[in-house]
This record gives C-alpha cells, structure tokens and sequence, in this order.
C-alpha cells in the first residue's frame, strides 16, 4: 500500500521551528501539524473550532474517549459522522494485521515485532520500551530464548509472561507468519471461509460448528470449546489471547456442556464465544451477541410452528433439504470464490455482520405480531 502524501510543503522547511519564507502570507508550521500526534498532517480534518488533526488521529481520539470534542479546547464538533470515524479506525487496525500474518517474521521490522508483542495482551505494553531500545526485529526476535527473555535487556521476570511470548514465538517460527488472533486476521488469511462460516452460522449453526469440528479442528474448533466450556482452573485473570496459546484436549466434561448446549441452544455457544471477545471486538461482539439472540428467538418460532401444527412427521424431510441447501451453498462458494471480486466480498461480509442483526428485529417483530394474532 502507497504511503499517502503528507504534505505539499517541503519537509527540510517544516522542522525549522519559523515561518516558511515566501514571496507570500508567511505560514507557520503549526498549520501543517496534527495537535495530536505533532507530525505533518495525513489525511487533515479541520474541526468547526479551526483545529486539525490527521484523520486516523482523530479516530483514535473518539474511539478512546466516545466524545465528540476537539481534542485541544474540547469544543463540541458536528457534522463528521461517527461511523466514518470507527470504519476507518477499523479499516487501518485491520491493515496493519494482515501486514504481520502475511508477512514473513524474518522481515518485521522493530515496530513490528512491538506491534505483535502487544497483541499478546495488555500485559506485554510493560515490556514495549525494552523491545523499542534493543530494535529487535524478525531476525532477532527468532533467536532470542527464554533464558535471553528473563535476563537484561529485557527482564521479563514474570514466568506466565515469558511462557505466553515463547509459546507463541514457537507458532511463529513454525508458520514463518504471525498466526491469525482476531476475527479481522482470521478474515484475511482465510477470506472465503470467514464469509462462509458468517452465513453458515445464521441458517444453521448446528452443521457449521460440526464443519469446523471435522476441518478445522486445531485452529477454529478447539479455541472455540475451550472459550465456551472453559476448565475452571483456566477461569484466571488472564487475557483471552493468552488463554488460548496453549490448548489441549477438551475433557469429558467440557464435551459434556458443549453437546448440550450444541443440540439445544446452539446460537448461545456463539453469544458466549462472543462474550468472551469484547475486550478485542467491542462493538463488533455485541453486534453477535444481539443477532445470536434474535436467531435463537427466531429458532424458537420455527419449533413452535411445526409442534402447533402437527407437522413433527415432516422434520426429517425438511433436515435432509436444509442439510442439502447449507451444503450446496457450501460448494458453491468453494468453486466461484476466486472469481468474486474482493469488494464484492467485503461487503457481503459486513452486511452480514452489521445489518443482519436489524433484520432479524424486523423479523421477530413480524412473528410476535402474527402469534398475537393467532392468540387472539
């Protein structure tokens, strides 16, 4: 990706600390500074106060603080839509992580190698200036050991911390990449089977979840039963990332909660899942959470439909073709996935992931309507 244009000024003339020289109005380098991050501008934004800032800087700004003020005089601003502001904090932290998990690890750069240490946990932002001071890169970081880790520079006493770093320095070294921790990193390294798992969920959630069971057991499967049926002596003040570095197998009694709640409550194990995930996806996992629970409302109007008009003799029959319709659809997007635009595909998935929650209230409403209608 093109580094965007920071200015049309010369550099050289912006670090002198005094007006430009000009045949011209003189022009301080104040105007051509972000009041956030004090570099040149990229992307500016003029607040109604007359501030600028970078657009990602304001981004940040909101996203941290849920207020619409400018950063400097706290005045209010109107007029920038706060959706633009999220989609392109969401856009630019989903850039950088397809740029670690489909990057070689022998090619990270320091900031890099900063920037997947931190997504280890909150935890590891103790050790970001250490990392920063020494420039460990990809080439360095593969060499380092658990003995170089607890000694100077980088002294990470704490035995759980130098466990987690090297646990998931070992899954680096065997991809050559940084493996997928997020739902926007599993989204970029396997894009057909992210949109197609985000539909399969919706319609039948019972035959996705057995999906991943028989084909993607390690990296989709077994991280989801250990985060819906977790061990209680896994129930630690740990961070989900840290959890999940290191999964055996799931015991009988996590088997045990699982097929209950698979054959019964199936769109709950997703609300969990997503329970689990709002310090890393805060609104995206409360977008789940309230479509899991307007589905299995929806799924309960199904039964209810078939049990009030004595149609349990037609369940097999409409299993089979349910079955075939998901598995059709399956195929299809298999074949024809190369061929689909990229665009294309986006917005198929953030339309399903977005708005499809607003269809289901329309839907439920509709259902309440109609049984209150029979009722009466």
């Amino acid at each position: 990706m093109e580094e965007p244009q920071k200015s049309y000024v010369n550099t050289m003339d912006l670090e002198r600390d005094e007006p430009l020289k000009s045949t011209g109005p003189q022009i301080s380098v104040s105007e051509f500074s972000c009041h956030c991050c004090y570099d040149i501008l990229v992307n500016p934004t003029t607040l109604n106060c007359g501030h600028s800032f970078c657009r990602h800087c304001l981004a940040l700004w909101w996203a941290s603080s849920k207020k619409t003020e400018c950063p400097e005089c706290r005045e209010k601003w109107e007029g920038f839509p706060k959706v633009v502001l999220l989609v392109y904090h969401w856009s630019s932290r989903e850039s950088e992580h397809d740029l670690l998990v489909h990057k070689a690890v022998a090619k990270w750069t320091a900031e890099e190698v900063v920037l997947w240490l931190e997504q280890l946990g909150p935890w590891a932002s103790l050790y970001r200036e250490r990392f920063l001071s020494e420039r460990v890169n990809g080439r360095l970081l593969l060499t380092l050991t658990e003995e170089e880790f607890s000694k100077t520079p980088y002294t990470i006493e704490n035995s759980s911390h130098r466990r987690a770093i090297l646990m998931e320095l070992e899954r680096v070294k065997a991809l050559g990449v940084k493996p997928p921790q997020n739902l926007w990193e599993y989204k970029a390294v396997n894009p057909g089977r992210s949109l197609f798992l985000l539909y399969a969920l919706k319609s039948s959630p019972r035959l996705s979840l057995l999906y991943l069971y028989l084909f993607d057991y390690t990296d989709t499967f077994l991280p989801f039963i250990h985060t819906i049926c977790p061990l209680q002596e896994d129930s630690s003040g740990e961070d989900i990332v840290t959890k999940l570095l290191d999964l055996k197998e799931p015991t009988w009694k996590q088997w045990r909660e699982f097929l209950v709640k698979y054959s019964f409550l199936p769109y709950q194990l997703i609300a969990e899942f997503a329970w689990d995930w709002l310090e890393v996806h805060y609104w995206t996992s409360r977008f789940l959470i309230i479509n899991a629970m307007l589905l299995s409302v929806l799924e309960l109007f199904s039964f209810w439909r078939i049990w009030s008009r004595s149609e349990l003799k037609t369940v097999p029959q409409r299993m089979w073709s349910h079955f075939w319709k998901v598995s059709t659809q399956g195929l299809f997007v298999a074949m024809f996935w190369p061929l689909i635009p990229q665009f294309v595909c986006n917005c198929l998935f953030y339309w399903a992931l977005y708005f499809n929650p607003i269809i289901n209230i329309d839907l439920v409403v509709k259902e309440l309507r109609r049984l209150e209608t029979q009722v009466l």
